[in-house]
């Protein structure tokens, strides 16, 4: 039953994962996690569908570690090592594409609703349920977050602009 879920739900609690965490490696512990929880609690009642219970782990798990010392200090190491060079910040924006990186450089509660709604093709009702929100906040969070993405996309279209 374990390894029917994983097959069926990893790659995309993986996906909602990342979006939260922004790294990889974390985004993979995650959801590591919530399989073992699920594992060893087993208390899914059934009022939702197996989907949005894992989803709806995945995202507290996240939140969980975006909360945790670890992350804090890691955020603290990074600022002041700066252990990315310019080579592997260029390998990153390629592979994971200008729309992305500008989508995760939003604050969580607006990237969490955009990314629900354009990627995971949720109804603002449906994305109100999982995040319990209400319809109204998810509506603004949506709208505002489309106006927070804007000027980053177009800052980025004129960098490239630019360098030609």
């Amino acid at each position: 039953m374990i390894e029917e879920l994983i097959d069926t739900y990893s790659d995309y609690l993986y996906r909602i994962a990342f979006i939260y965490t922004k790294d990889e490696k974390v985004a993979e512990e995650v959801v590591q996690d919530v399989f073992w929880k699920y594992y060893q609690t087993q208390q899914y009642d059934g009022r939702a569908s197996m989907k949005t219970y894992l989803t709806k782990m995945t995202i507290n798990r996240s939140y969980d570690y975006l909360r945790s010392w670890k992350n804090k200090k890691a955020l603290l190491v990074e600022t002041f090592t700066n252990v990315r060079g310019a080579d592997i910040e260029a390998i990153h924006k390629e592979e994971k594409g200008e729309i992305t990186a500008a989508v995760l450089r939003l604050p969580v509660k607006y990237r969490e609703v955009l990314l629900l709604y354009y990627y995971e093709d949720l109804q603002v009702a449906e994305i109100a349920e999982l995040c319990k929100l209400s319809i109204s906040t998810v509506k603004t969070r949506l709208q505002r977050a489309r106006a927070k993405l804007k000027p980053l996309l177009l800052e980025s279209e004129w960098e490239v602009l630019r360098d030609v």
